[in-house]
């Protein structure tokens, strides 16, 4: 029960879920076999056209992750910008003038 708890502790340390965990990194021999089961599936005429879906999909997330950064930095520049107010002028009143 105690090597139990101190995995679960290492896990939820980690924030990997515990399926995960188990099966480790991905190496050379997985991704092979994750490439044909894909190629078998798709077709070979279907692949280039899911290839460049998924760069212009890959490409317009990085685009509004930018956009929506540079959003960020703009809002927090302008709460961080001090207000400068101009000083009120102090007015005096003008004696009414009547042409007579």
């Amino acid at each position: 029960m105690r090597a139990f708890c101190r995995q679960t502790k290492l896990i939820t340390i980690m924030n990997t879920p515990t399926h995960l965990v188990a099966f480790g990194p991905l190496g050379t021999p997985e991704l092979i076999i994750i490439a044909i089961l894909v190629l078998v599936l798709f077709g070979a005429k279907k692949l280039p056209t899911f290839a460049r879906s998924l760069g212009k999909s890959m490409g317009e997330f990085k685009k509004a992750r930018t956009e929506f950064e540079a959003e960020l930095h703009n809002a927090q520049e302008e709460v961080e910008r001090p207000k400068i107010t101009p000083p009120q002028e102090k007015r005096q009143p003008v004696a009414n003038v009547e042409d007579s």
